[in-house]
């Protein structure tokens, strides 16, 4: 019988460690502002496999970071007041061997880029690390932001299949191996009165 549970003991952990990691958001934080409402988290995340995959082809991928923001009524649903999104694209370059992550307001057009704010890295994992940090997003003007009202935020971020290219489209449906998403709701306390 103890020959058995050392057994068992030294293949669990190592079961377990073979286990993907379930993404998850880390720590959200909102902060208010004159000017607004901010939203800043880290994301723990592992791109699935079949898409690290078709990045490492030049298939480039991309994600949607979405923020709702909702104001309590006791007496009905809740109200939505803002909404923000933003959307990261993300590509390897074979030839010169670099990533490159865009960040856009609007979704990503086949005519162009628009106005994005660019960014080049060396390393998959510095490309990885800066699509999982998000920083003084602001999410709600201050002026829907009712300072005696409690409010949620309803955070979520997500692989964005309708974006890649059309044979993908198709081939991924309903594939487990492309699913990445997660999402986190936060209440937003009222401002103690002055």
């Amino acid at each position: 019988m103890f020959c058995l549970f050392l057994g068992w003991a030294a293949w669990a952990p190592s079961a377990v460690a073979g286990q993907p990691v379930a993404p998850e958001v880390g720590e959200l934080r909102l902060d208010r502002a004159e000017d607004g409402l901010y939203l800043s988290t880290t994301l723990d995340l592992i791109l699935p496999e079949l898409a690290e995959d078709a990045l490492y082809k030049g298939i480039p991928m991309f994600f949607v970071a979405e923020a709702q923001v909702l104001r309590d009524r006791w007496y009905w649903s809740d109200r939505q007041v803002a909404e923000a999104t933003r959307y990261l694209r993300l590509s390897y370059q074979p030839l010169t061997r670099r990533w490159r992550l865009n960040i856009s307001p609007v979704p990503f057009a086949n005519s162009g880029l628009g106005v994005v704010l660019g960014q080049n890295f060396d390393d998959y994992s510095d490309a990885l690390s800066a699509i999982q940090r998000i920083s003084r997003w602001k999410i709600a003007d201050s002026d829907v932001i009712e300072a005696d009202a409690v409010h949620t935020v309803n955070f979520r971020f997500r692989l964005d299949m309708s974006q890649l290219p059309r044979p993908f489209q198709i081939g991924v449906a309903g594939r487990s191996g492309w699913n990445l998403l997660v999402s986190r709701s936060q209440r937003l306390a009222a401002e103690p009165a002055k």
